[in-house]
């Protein structure tokens, strides 16, 4: 019996999907994001999370008893990272019904959504935004191999002011409604990105405008003063902790960068000042230049009011005429979709948007790779394949660089080491 016990002990002491044998992976092709290349017939290794060895096959030699992973007529990839979602909501749910959800609730629409989005190809995402830090339980949960999902990076409650796009201006002034991320003043700022980090938040993220999806915010118009947005960055960056601002006005850009952040949000009416600015401070731009075509074409059945339509027309064109001076300026930018304005799973959509407006297929793939992974200052494990880097790949269906709608498509999934997801 006390055998029995202690070989029961050592099963459940296991992680979910994580299995010891050394793995010996191939397919027709791989893409080095940093290099630019395209590598026919590659071979790695993988032993445990990492990346241990990679070569051509019939070079790399395949290590004893390793489990063989063939994946013909695909071409490999590092697995995709989106710095802009929002697991805990998605459009499909009627507008004002969504708002309802208590945050048990959301955090179920949040566990589905990591899995769509991780089956997609994404294995890392930034969450920016959540009510009751619903999707910092969901990123422990799949850290503790309770379900499964990407690699998450969480800021819990975006910061705003008292009426602002990140408050909730919705309800009744008798109803007192207040969202949980609004703070006035650099000491309040403060006081909420130290309460974010104590619930468990590995990144921060504030309103520096007005937003599309808000009520009676005007996108263009500054929220936070300089002096709030330094105040908020400087007590992120005191404990190693990004910050991104959500930003659709030229104002509210320009005073994000110049208050630090790591990354601006939206970016939709942007001058060549904020370029310059841009890259002076080497700030990347996160631009969900997809999202705008599902919101105009489902949104008014999905119960969205017209206030808000009115804004993304006003928003739309501007900001894919943003994003194309951004990339012909020579600003960093990183692959940020807004998953949760359309359908999590098709995130990779905005691959091909982000090429018809002014990228070559390999820069829309280093933004969803390595770029993405140096914003998140993980550029030594994450964001490309290499020895010593996490085993974080997918695969898919054809050549990228000619056709970078393949993306779409994806075939097979592995995060750390196991597999998700195989043709």
């Amino acid at each position: 019996m006390r055998t029995l016990l202690l070989a029961l002990m050592t099963i459940l002491m296991v992680p979910f999907g994580v299995s010891a044998q050394d793995i010996y992976l191939t397919a027709d092709a791989m893409i080095d994001v940093i290099d630019g290349k395209r590598v026919e017939k590659p071979a790695i290794v993988i032993r445990e999370d990492r990346i241990v060895a990679i070569g051509r096959q019939g070079q790399l030699e395949v290590p004893e008893d390793a489990r063989v992973i063939n994946l013909d007529g695909q071409t490999l990839l590092p697995g995709f990272m989106d710095m802009h979602v929002h697991l805990s909501g998605g459009p499909e749910t009627p507008f004002f019904e969504s708002m309802s959800y208590s945050v048990p609730r959301q955090t179920v629409v949040a566990v589905k959504n990591a899995r769509k989005t991780l089956m997609a190809g994404f294995t890392t995402v930034r969450d920016v935004g959540a009510s009751g830090y619903s999707v910092i339980g969901v990123r422990d949960g799949i850290n503790g191999g309770d379900i499964i999902g990407p690699r998450i990076y969480a800021v819990g409650n975006a910061l705003g002011v008292t009426g602002g796009h990140c408050d909730n201006n919705f309800m009744a002034p008798e109803a007192h409604a207040k969202s949980d991320g609004v703070a006035d003043g650099p000491w309040a700022a403060r006081e909420k990105v130290r309460e974010n980090i104590k619930y468990g938040a590995n990144a921060i993220k504030f309103c520096a405008t007005g937003g599309v999806f808000s009520k009676g915010t005007k996108v263009g118009i500054q929220q936070y003063s300089l002096e709030e947005m330094k105040a908020i960055v400087d007590e992120a960056h005191r404990r190693e902790i990004t910050v991104a601002a959500h930003a659709h006005g030229t104002d509210g850009i320009k005073a994000a960068i110049v208050a630090g952040v790591d990354s601006v949000e939206h970016v939709s009416f942007l001058d060549d000042e904020g370029v310059a600015l841009a890259k002076q401070f080497g700030t990347y731009f996160s631009m969900d230049i997809y999202n705008t075509e599902y919101t105009l074409t489902y949104g008014e059945q999905n119960g969205v009011p017209e206030e808000n339509l009115n804004k993304e027309r006003q928003v739309s064109k501007r900001q894919r005429e943003s994003f194309t001076k951004a990339v012909k300026g020579g600003v960093k930018m990183v692959f940020g979709s807004d998953a949760a304005i359309y359908p999590h799973g098709d995130n990779a959509k905005q691959f091909s948007r982000m090429v018809q407006f002014g990228m070559t297929p390999l820069q829309a793939l280093q933004a969803a790779t390595i770029n993405s992974a140096t914003l998140l200052k993980r550029e030594t494990d994450l964001g490309a394949i290499r020895e010593g880097h996490l085993a974080d790949l997918v695969a898919v269906s054809g050549n990228p660089l000619e056709d970078i709608s393949v993306t779409e498509r994806v075939t097979f999934v592995m995060k750390g080491g196991v597999t998700y997801k195989k043709p």
